[in-house]
């Protein structure tokens, strides 16, 4: 699952941070989504359950619905950035798990959801030791596009590769204690603790061990191989990826899938968010990825293309800082609150293609597990600039304080941050928001100091747990890694490790309503919205339908793309 970091910062604690596209996650990478710098974002963002879904590809609009879509063609797919690298083991961005995903088939997958189903596992987990010993059943008829069998060697490497290189995917596995291939058809997942969100955890990308180890570098960058419907054929960085049809593909071969549909896929990145829907327009593109917000009705009034776009699994916030300065007190954190209105910013700068969010969860995710949605929506408060004067006088703080607020290269969470500094201004502050570049900001925003930020921006894309929002985002052990607040709260700590390290979906709830109602009411972050998926597609293309988990759009079993003749 790819998260929200620079592509080019190499630091295994940090993953799932928004970044390369504006707003998402991967899943399977984890973290890495986030800021066009130009008019968008994107994302697997949450919302209203609802987004759009106007023709997709799913058999409608345009014209020509009434013709036969046909096997063949190559689509043509524009990313919001080029891709880097396409190792599973060490890719940490969207663009690069986009294309992935095509060559690599995973342990586990999703469905049409964000239920979970075996791939190249040959069942669910047997769960043993009250929750601390996983047993998974490998298929004996998988095989990688080399003609090797994948066995649960191959598994096994592929789980504990990332933490024994230390890359940035280490931190998806840090509950494992062993993974071992008991024989060739079966592998033993043996954790620290009983850990209940472990199969969320299980969607993950299986790599040859015999062909990665050969030669990492080549494998990464230069001919990945994988057990998925395609295979990798060309690349230049910047400016194509190019895959084909494997004809030889596993599941079609053993009857439990179609071939694709597609002869290939061709990826080219398009980072500016306008020019993206050009193409689309213009037909250069059949597909692309994420639709600004200002350019939402220009796709919409198309005639031969219409918007695909789902809710994601990904949370935009504003957080504090809790380790120096005047945000340490929650006190001047419910003043700042009282500065603006969260609700009208993300209306003005966020939708559609994103919907206001009140939780570090996801809404479809708080939703699946019952949480206080209504009692969370009351914990922000409306503008009141009165009350926001008398709350930073109660806290003594000066008024010649100067504020700073940093935010990533994404113009939707930096409109968030200038509409931040406006209330503190008409507060009677100076305040100002700078906008770093990816580097700059990640080593900021952990780093606790004042001098550096009272306040920033931020996103974070996670799987289907709420593990993998309060754990690396609240917890304090990842004080300078992930949790950039550095918020310190005992008891919210330790609800979190108890959901954490228990296998009790009642409990795990229990715990995780508990310590994020805390958390909202300290206002050690103030939760802004939650990106759709989303994509502009033109009218020829056939059964393409948005996932909440940013790149399982183009084939699975479920969703079989394909292009309709000119």
């Amino acid at each position: 699952m790819p998260r929200d970091t620079d592509p080019t910062v190499r630091d295994p604690r940090r993953r799932r941070i928004l970044q390369i596209l504006g707003g998402a996650g991967v899943m399977g990478l984890a973290g890495c989504a986030g800021g066009d710098g130009g008019d968008g974002g994107d994302g697997n963002g949450s919302g209203d359950g609802g987004g759009t879904n106007d023709t997709g590809g799913n058999d409608s609009g345009g014209d020509g619905g009434d013709e036969q879509a046909q096997q063949g063609g190559t689509l043509t797919f524009a990313q919001v950035k080029s891709p880097i690298e396409f190792d599973p083991i060490v890719l940490n961005d969207v663009p690069s798990a986009e294309v992935a995903a095509t060559v690599f088939d995973s342990l586990y997958t999703y469905g049409e959801e964000t239920d979970i189903v075996p791939q190249i596992a040959a069942d669910m987990p047997t769960v043993e030791k009250d929750g601390q010993r996983y047993i998974v059943p490998i298929r004996d008829d998988a095989v990688f596009q080399n003609g090797d069998p994948v066995t649960a060697e191959d598994v096994a490497y592929s789980f504990t590769a990332p933490v024994e290189e230390e890359t940035e995917n280490a931190g998806e596995f840090n509950m494992i204690d062993t993974v071992e291939a008991t024989d060739d058809t079966t592998v033993q997942f043996d954790l620290k603790f009983p850990f209940g969100a472990f199969t969320s955890y299980l969607p993950w990308s299986i790599v040859p061990k015999s062909v990665r180890e050969e030669d990492k570098e080549a494998f990464n960058t230069q001919q990945p191989v994988g057990a998925g419907p395609f295979t990798f054929e060309d690349w230049t960085e910047g400016d194509f990826v190019q895959v084909a049809r494997w004809d030889e593909y596993w599941a079609a071969e053993n009857g439990d899938q179609e071939l694709p549909n597609l002869d290939g896929v061709e990826f080219v990145p398009v980072e500016e968010g306008t020019t993206r829907v050009t193409t689309l327009n213009s037909g250069e593109n059949h597909v692309i990825k994420e639709i600004p917000p200002k350019s939402w009705p220009t796709v919409e009034d198309m005639s031969d293309a219409a918007i695909e776009a789902v809710p994601g699994t990904n949370y935009f916030y504003l957080a504090f800082n809790c380790n120096e300065g005047p945000t340490t007190d929650p006190k001047v954190r419910e003043a700042v609150d009282y500065t603006f209105s969260m609700d009208q910013a993300v209306s003005n700068f966020v939708e559609p293609t994103g919907l206001r969010q009140y939780s570090p969860l996801p809404k479809s995710l708080a939703e699946g597990w019952e949480m206080p949605l209504d009692e969370w929506q009351g914990i922000p408060h409306d503008k009141d600039i009165g009350q926001a004067q008398s709350l930073f006088e109660e806290a003594g703080v000066s008024s010649d304080y100067s504020w700073r607020i940093i935010v990533p290269p994404d113009d939707k969470r930096e409109q968030i941050g200038v509409t931040v500094a406006n209330g503190l201004k008409e507060a009677g502050f100076d305040a100002n928001v700078q906008r770093l570049d990816w580097g700059a900001f990640l080593d900021q925003y952990v780093s606790g100091s004042e001098d550096d930020y009272n306040m920033y921006t931020l996103g974070w894309a996670g799987s289907p747990d709420p593990d993998s929002f309060m754990y690396f985002l609240f917890a304090q052990e990842m004080f300078e890694t992930t949790n950039g607040t550095f918020y310190e709260n005992s008891e919210v700590d330790q609800k979190i490790m108890t959901g954490r390290e228990s296998t009790d979906r009642e409990e795990r709830r229990q715990a995780y309503q508990e310590a994020i109602t805390t958390v909202l009411e300290d206002r050690a972050h103030l939760p802004a919205y939650g990106l759709k998926n989303s994509y502009g597609v033109r009218s020829r293309v056939r059964d393409f339908s948005a996932h909440p988990v940013m790149y399982h759009s183009i084939y699975s079993d479920w969703n079989n793309v394909s292009l309709q003749s000119e």
